[in-house]
């Protein structure tokens, strides 16, 4: 008989007892189970018909497949495959296979873990650490996340990269395309390189990434790469409206691959750069009067919003007004586009607001990745985010751009009825 004992078992630093999270682990377990049952007995009713020569259902359950764990948001999910045997076919070509849309042979995370794992990168935490970070998430025993895991999934995010820039764009047309270049510094480089990013509107009103690649900063050869490539994969239809900063080597390449296009340029950008060439004792009341031409309501009040800036800057700070005034037209060019659409043409937002993180983590770091690492890292979190983009508000005028409808000041142009006498 085994003596009594008064050993007391104490619980370790790094275990944590969540009576919560296991709950939830056995509910998501129980629904997964039973997803992919139903899921198998709905591909077993399609194939009802199919027969053997004695009468037979020629496809039948044939138990599971070994248990495995699902890494998920909630920590490992523990799950069987469902196996169904194909007793009609003579030959491996001839089999019918059951594959699981939700449990998919090799899988061993759920996607939105493998989207943490660039979210991760670009917060600033280095590969070395992904184990501790995603440990404090899922649990201490959390497989299939280490550190190695980044050079396995690199490869398939070069495969799925590789796709994406190959698709067939014949069936898209974009009204707006907005524009700019990310600078990514990885691994101490002297040199950086320029993600040269594209972002269109669709007819509907919905934002999709365009165009995503590496170019020598931001010259005129590497947007002409870009939008010739995106031109010869069947983008024939010039967008109406493109909206970017003043680097002159997209609107260069634009005019010769697009011509048709029209310019706008960017305030965000317009704006620091006239800030810049003036003293910051200055900058405040500069900032409100370039404010007044922005938020005018007229293309005319804002012309004379701009001459103000000019009479009352003009003397003393010339580079300043010289800045704003050389590019009037592009500035201006929204005012012939519905006033809908105005908040979304006068700034490249769309693409800054994605970028916020990226162009955070292009400091230098001990930890940076490779630069064909992060900017496949980037791709991911750039199509991860883009499910969340803001849809085009307005979005009933757009087909009325699209059909060459004049808008003056934001308002659609209508004929006037003629009332000539008889």
């Amino acid at each position: 008989m085994d003596s009594p004992t008064n050993i007391v078992r104490l619980r370790q630093p790094e275990e944590i007892d969540d009576p919560l999270t296991e709950v939830l682990r056995a509910g998501a377990r129980r629904l997964l189970a039973q997803a992919v049952e139903l899921e198998a007995e709905a591909f077993l009713s399609a194939m009802q018909d199919l027969r053997l020569a004695d009468g037979r259902a020629r496809l039948v359950r044939h138990g599971h497949g070994p248990e495995r764990a699902i890494q998920t948001g909630i920590g490992p999910v523990p799950v069987a495959r469902v196996r169904i045997r194909d007793r009609g076919a003579t030959s491996p070509e001839e089999r019918i296979r059951f594959s699981s849309a939700l449990l998919p042979r090799w899988a061993r995370r759920s996607r939105s873990l493998d989207a943490l794992l660039p979210v991760f990168y670009l917060r600033g935490i280095s590969t070395g650490d992904f184990q501790e970070a995603l440990a404090a998430l899922l649990g201490k025993d959390a497989p299939n996340l280490s550190p190695a895991v980044v050079t396995r999934l690199t490869a398939t995010w070069a495969d799925e990269y590789a796709r994406w820039q190959a698709r067939d764009l014949s069936a898209r047309r974009y009204v707006y395309v907005w524009a700019d270049g990310v600078y990514l510094q990885a691994r101490m480089e002297e040199q950086a390189e320029c993600m040269l990013v594209l972002i269109g509107a669709t007819p509907e009103g919905r934002k999709e990434l365009v165009g995503f690649q590496v170019g020598v900063r931001e010259s005129a050869q590497s947007w002409r790469e870009l939008l010739v490539d995106v031109k010869r994969r069947g983008l024939s239809v010039a967008p109406t409206l493109a909206v970017g900063d003043g680097a002159l080597g997209f609107w260069k390449a634009l005019d010769e691959v697009f011509p048709g296009t029209r310019h706008q340029r960017c305030w965000q950008h317009k704006t620091a750069n006239i800030l810049n060439k003036v003293p910051k004792s200055v900058q405040s009341a500069m900032k409100a009067d370039l404010r007044e031409i922005t938020g005018a309501s007229t293309r005319a009040q804002a012309e004379v919003a701009m001459d103000v800036f000019v009479e009352k800057y003009g003397v003393k700070y010339a580079r300043a007004s010289e800045c704003l005034t050389k590019d009037k037209e592009a500035l201006l060019a929204f005012y012939d586009m519905p006033a809908e659409h105005w908040d979304h043409l006068r700034t490249t937002n769309p693409i800054e607001s994605v970028f916020a993180t990226v162009r955070h983590r292009t400091v230098r770091t001990k930890g940076a990745l490779s630069p064909t690492t992060a900017k496949l890292m980037v791709f991911k979190l750039v199509m991860a985010a883009a499910k969340t983009w803001r849809r085009l508000t307005g979005e009933n005028q757009l087909p009325k751009v699209v059909a060459g409808v004049i808008f003056r000041d934001g308002t659609e142009v209508t004929a006037s009825p003629d009332h000539r006498a008889a």
